[in-house]
């Protein structure tokens, strides 16, 4: 890891987004567990919208969805004062739409939770368009909390990595692992398919590769074993058809997910790119994605 970046931070105040779905209630939950874990503040945030629709709406209008979202707001911060009664826990009513009301709420050392999906979604989806252009936009680690059944803990922090350039999204997850006294888990997850045409899948074929997916891995863990002496760490290096859906299958297993974000540059697909796109559609427990620094 290159010690001259800013390190990335998951022991900063937690800023969560409502409004009012069951979705958004799950992600308030979710919010108020790691406040209290943390020992730090917790703010929730309403974004109306109202100020790119107000050449729609009357005084009116604005003064009722004002008075819902203040609603919506004070029934969260009952239930988060009732789930961690220590946490200092405060309300914000924002105008703008829901990306920049959070980014702006949350500062340098912030972690952003949000729901999958909220009131606008369509059933079908499986996560939002808010959910995915907050994450493709934040600047801090960003927790997607999905739909379902809750499920007891499996006790297992999942860290999804692949190369050098995972160093910081391996320490986050241990941080997270490290404090609330679970195994980090360390899964790099590769297919041959990727591999070909390059000169090592010429001369020296499958086998080689997975050695050196093996290595690569080991000297990432290496520091955070170092780092963080008395977690206990597995590795599994994973050859696979789909990554995407060996990252999906292993959540199954897993309290939460941590992937280091590969945003793209170019206006075509997602932001987020393939297999970071993938997995936040479709994992099992809730998402941490840490951008990378």
């Amino acid at each position: 890891m290159d010690s001259t970046r800013p390190s990335v931070t998951v022991t900063g105040p937690v800023v969560v987004g409502t409004d009012g779905s069951d979705h958004a209630t799950r992600a308030v939950r979710w919010a108020a567990g790691e406040a209290a874990a943390r020992g730090r503040p917790l703010r929730i945030v309403y974004a109306t919208g109202t100020s790119h629709s107000g050449l729609y709406l009357s005084r009116e209008d604005i003064r009722q969805i004002d008075d819902f979202a203040e609603g919506v707001l004070e029934k969260a911060a009952a239930l988060a004062r009732r789930l961690a009664p220590a946490v200092p826990v405060t309300t914000a009513l924002g105008e703008g739409e829901t990306t920049a009301c959070l980014l702006g709420e949350a500062g340098p050392d912030a972690t952003i939770v949000v729901g999958s999906r909220g009131r606008g979604g369509f059933a079908f989806l499986l996560v939002g368009s808010d959910s995915l252009r907050v994450a493709a936009r934040s600047p801090v680690p960003v927790v997607v909390v999905p739909s379902g059944d809750d499920r007891e803990p499996a006790g297992v922090v999942l860290a999804a990595v692949r190369d050098e350039h995972d160093g910081e999204t391996l320490r986050v997850a241990a941080a997270l692992a490290a404090r609330q006294g679970v195994t980090l888990s360390v899964l790099n997850a590769w297919a041959f398919l990727e591999n070909i045409g390059s000169m090592v899948t010429m001369l020296d074929g499958v086998d080689r590769l997975a050695e050196d997916r093996a290595s690569e891995t080991a000297r990432l863990v290496a520091p955070v074993r170092e780092e963080f002496p008395d977690l206990v760490v597995t590795e599994h290096t994973v050859r696979t058809g789909s990554v995407p859906e060996a990252l999906v299958t292993a959540t199954a297993d897993a309290d939460v997910i941590v992937i280091g974000s590969r945003r793209r540059s170019h206006p075509l697909g997602s932001p987020l790119g393939r297999v970071t796109h993938a997995v936040l559609h479709h994992a099992r427990c809730p998402f941490v994605l840490v951008p990378h620094t």
